[in-house]
């Protein structure tokens, strides 16, 4: 297994965790947010743009809830 492959399955397997542990504070929905920007750069880096380009797009939903959600528990 190449340092690529390892790279985006902590990627995957951190969205996977981050996901599940979101309903316990805003700052999983963060965690979530970066593990989806790792993802994206993994899709990228291994030339596969579309699923970049989502996983970005993603990143920034979760960026967008978590600043929401951070705000409205302050």
């Amino acid at each position: 297994m190449d340092w690529l492959t390892l790279f985006g399955l902590f990627a995957v397997t951190a969205m996977l965790a981050f996901y599940a542990l979101e309903d316990r504070g805003h700052w999983f929905i963060l965690g979530f947010a970066a593990a989806c920007a790792l993802g994206s750069v993994y899709g990228f880096l291994q030339g596969a743009w579309p699923f970049g380009l989502v996983e970005a797009i993603w990143a920034g939903v979760a960026f967008r809830r978590w600043s929401v959600r951070r705000r409205t528990r302050a």
